[in-house]
């Protein structure tokens, strides 16, 4: 198997070998056929990425929202730390928790709610527990917070 740092390398040999108006790449997977005019050294057809990505489109989905998911637990957790210190800071950083929090949320119901049952799923099997985790975080947070008031 052609390892992703010499794919292009061989697409280039194969190109100069290959007739002028066409060249040509099988796989197993898909065949892809690159005119030659529109080949340049900046592009790379999408056929070929999601072929050199070994990355199905639920590791896509689930990395996007783990990296939102990140940010979110950050912010949660400054702003539990100054809601526990009753911190002049507290409100604002636990705005920007729930402003975080909602971005996760809508990025999860995207693909949850989407027509794609089988990414759905595997979407909430793997990263679903850990959003429900976050939400019930700052719910509790935001009781806290009333009961210092």
């Amino acid at each position: 198997m052609i390892t992703r740092t010499l794919l292009p390398r061989a697409l280039r040999h194969l190109n100069s070998r290959a007739s002028p108006s066409r060249a040509y790449l099988t796989s197993t997977r898909t065949r892809i056929t690159i005119p030659r005019q529109s080949r340049s050294a900046s592009h790379t057809p999408p056929q070929l990425l999601r072929w050199l990505s070994s990355k199905s489109l639920a590791d896509e989905k689930i990395e996007e929202i783990t990296e939102l998911f990140a940010t979110a637990q950050d912010e949660f957790e400054i702003a539990m730390e100054e809601t526990e210190k009753v911190s002049v800071y507290a409100e604002e950083d636990r705005k920007a928790a729930r402003e975080e929090l909602s971005r996760v949320q809508e990025a999860y119901a995207l693909v949850v709610e989407g027509p794609d049952e089988q990414l759905a799923s595997e979407v909430k099997t793997r990263i679903g527990q850990r959003i429900r985790e976050l939400e019930q975080g700052v719910a509790r947070m935001e009781e806290i917070a009333m009961n210092q008031d």
